[in-house]
């Protein structure tokens, strides 16, 4: 857990707003045609790069198709921290979060973040038009942050207009993308940016697992649109935004979206049996620290992740993967394995672990994991275990009062000072 008056805080806010939301709705707007172009010119035997020029019509256009897929979702749950006296009787208090969603299919499932319906059984759903309709949570994973809900009410006077959604996997750093949902209760609002960066993994200090492959975008999401679609200038989905990096809590030029492969790979399980069940490496790491190069007479480039603690019991540890170890003054007695490699694939940091295994891998199956001990490479075959829940997760070394950890791949180990080498840190946390 950081320290607030030593480090900067860089707080990973839920885009869920707590309180009374009051419900605004928007008037239709008149449909607009628009216009992409995008050249290529050659010359001279030198081609120069295409450049994509978006008029104000397209966004316009892009709007106009996919404002009647876009949803307010509208949740209200009991505050344990508010009492609320009724009739002289003290009663727990209940408060409203509102989030975004959007259209799945003709059989009016709607998608969106679970922290959106964290702690409520049923949802409205409220379109652009202003009609509201009565929703159940039909799935939900908790430790990738995806929610499905599905209309209970008669909605045939409503057309409901899915939203395509593609693979994310071809999406580039510098593509124009758009956001739309309900940031701050304004209904159907739609900001511009960039793809900033992807492949980043998000922490959730909440369900201590984090979400691989994460977009990264500069386009203004705020409180409130939690949920809703991250669009390519086609209109079609690439993510969904989630969260933001930011020390006010509102938007600071950061923010992530959920990418379209995950939702593509987990939409059947969720709509079919409700829940989405991850595999699970179960060990901690991190970069292997400069000072701790020299000392073991590495490579000054050597890259990999330095295994800092093992699961007691986890498929890591069966398979004999061994992490640092201390003794009972914090002293470290031996600096454990290096991954340097999984599938033969070379890693660099834990975030390529856990992408792959998310990406390419499930239940059940197994992981060459490549690593240097002592001087030593061997391959270690991993046997991918289901993920068990935060509360169930027990580092070894006595870890049973330590902070859980982000990376999804265990509880987070208490990182040791040691003598001489600089500090292990992970990504910052929720102070």
């Amino acid at each position: 857990m950081m320290n607030r008056n030593t480090q900067t805080v860089m707080i990973l806010t839920l885009l869920v707003i707590s309180g009374i939301a009051t419900v605004v709705l928007i008037s239709h707007y008149k449909e607009a045609e628009a216009q992409t172009q995008a050249s290529e010119n050659q010359t001279d035997g030198q081609i120069n790069k295409a450049v994509l020029q978006q008029s104000p019509s397209a966004l316009v256009d892009i709007f106009k198709r996919v404002e009647n897929s876009v949803v307010q979702v509208t949740t209200t749950r009991s505050d344990p921290n508010q009492l609320v006296i009724i009739n002289g009787v003290p009663s727990t208090g209940r408060n409203t979060a509102l989030g975004s969603g959007f259209v799945l299919d003709k059989q009016g499932h709607i998608l969106t973040n679970n922290h959106v319906v964290d702690g409520a059984p049923k949802a409205d759903i409220t379109f652009v038009d202003g009609n509201t309709y009565s929703a159940k949570v039909v799935g939900r994973d908790p430790s990738g942050d995806l929610a499905v809900l599905q209309i209970t009410d008669n909605f045939s006077d409503e057309k409901l207009l899915p939203l395509p959604i593609v693979n994310s996997s071809g999406v580039q750093v510098g593509e124009q993308l758009i956001a739309i949902g309900n940031p701050f209760g304004l209904s159907a609002s739609m900001t511009t940016g960039i793809v900033s960066q992807i492949g980043r993994l998000l922490p959730d200090s909440q369900t201590s697992y984090a979400i691989p492959n994460t977009i990264q975008t500069d386009a203004a999401i705020n409180p409130g649109n939690s949920g809703g679609p991250l669009l390519n200038m086609k209109g079609q989905v690439i993510g969904m935004n989630t969260a933001i990096f930011s020390s006010t809590g509102a938007y600071s030029g950061v923010g992530f979206a959920i990418p379209s492969e995950s939702i593509i790979r987990e939409l059947p399980m969720l709509i079919k049996t409700g829940t989405y069940e991850h595999p699970w490496l179960g060990l901690a790491g991190g970069k292997i620290p400069t000072n701790l190069i020299r000392n073991m007479g590495l490579s000054p480039n050597s890259k990999g992740v330095f295994v800092t603690s093992v699961q007691d019991g986890g498929p890591a540890a069966k398979a004999g993967l061994k992490g640092m170890i201390q003794d009972d003054n914090g002293a470290i007695t031996n600096i454990g394995d290096i991954i340097t490699a999984i599938d033969n694939q070379p890693v660099r940091q834990i975030d390529d672990i856990i992408n792959y295994i998310e990406q390419h891998k499930k239940i059940g199956d197994d992981v060459k994991l490549t690593v240097e001990r002592s001087g030593t490479t061997m391959d270690l075959s991993v046997h991918l275990e289901q993920r068990p829940t935060a509360q169930a997760s027990s580092i070894s070394q006595d870890s049973s009062s330590r902070p859980q950890l982000p990376f999804g791949l265990g509880p987070m180990p208490q990182l040791p000072k040691i003598p001489g080498f600089p500090d292990l840190k992970l990504p910052p946390l929720l102070p």
